[in-house]
């Protein structure tokens, strides 16, 4: 089961959700990443300190590349471009 709701390139993880289900993985392809909502959200990479995600932020991932997200204190809404 994912960690979030999925609804036309939006995604929404809940502030309540359970942190180990927040787990390091890659994607198959390179994302932008756009953040729509969200208070106290990181985004870590493989190997790099957690970095905070703030609303107005444009994330790229590369396609493989390792990360994971960290919970924040409110729900968090993000736009998956790729």
């Amino acid at each position: 089961m994912k960690p979030y709701s999925d609804q036309n390139n939006i995604r929404e993880f809940s502030s309540n959700v359970d942190e180990l289900d927040l787990v390091w993985h890659q994607d198959k392809e390179d994302r932008l990443v756009e953040v729509l909502e969200g208070k106290g959200w990181k985004l870590q990479r493989d190997n790099k300190i957690p970095v905070d995600m703030k609303v107005g932020d444009r994330i790229f991932i590369a396609e493989g590349e390792i990360h994971r997200t960290i919970k924040g204190t409110t729900n968090l809404k993000i736009k998956i471009n790729g």
